[in-house]
C-alpha cells in the first residue's frame, strides 16, 4: 500500500522560508515522480514542483528559484524548501506521487497517490 505522509509547513512572516518534506512508502516500481501541488479554497490545484527516482526535477509557473525540490533517497523523503514567501504562497501544500516520469506535461489527474496536505500560511 502506497502511503505519502507529509510533514513540516506552518505559518511564517513576509519573506521568510520553510520546508514542507514528504515520505513515501510502499512505491515499488524504480521509476516514479514525486511532488507538490497547491490550492487554496475555491481554486484549482496547481502545480509547484516535481522530482522523478533519477533526480531530474521539473519545475511550475515561476516556482523555479524561490522554490527548490529534492529527495533524500536513503529514507524516501521529497523536500521542498521555500524561500523568499509571500502571503500569495498561503495554501494546502499536497504532496503526490505516480508510478512514471514527470516530463514536460504534468497534471493533478495523472497522480494516483496523494497525501494529506499540510497548511502553510504566511502573514504580511
Amino acid at each position: 500500500q502506497v502511503q505519502l505522509v507529509e510533514s513540516g509547513g506552518g505559518s511564517v512572516q513576509f519573506g521568510g522560508s520553510l520546508r514542507v518534506s514528504c515520505t513515501v512508502s510502499g512505491i515499488t516500481d524504480p521509476q516514479y515522480c514525486t511532488g507538490w501541488f497547491r490550492q487554496t479554497p475555491g481554486k484549482e490545484r496547481e502545480g509547484v514542483a516535481f522530482i522523478n527516482s533519477d533526480g531530474s526535477t521539473r519545475y511550475l509557473g515561476s516556482f523555479q528559484g524561490r522554490f527548490t525540490i529534492s529527495q533524500d533517497n536513503s529514507k524516501n523523503i521529497v523536500n521542498l524548501q521555500m524561500d523568499r514567501l509571500a502571503p500569495e504562497d498561503t495554501a494546502m501544500y499536497y504532496c503526490a506521487a505516480f508510478e512514471g516520469i514527470c516530463g514536460t506535461f504534468i497534471a493533478a489527474p495523472i497522480f494516483r497517490y496523494w497525501g494529506q496536505g499540510t497548511q502553510v500560511t504566511v502573514s504580511s
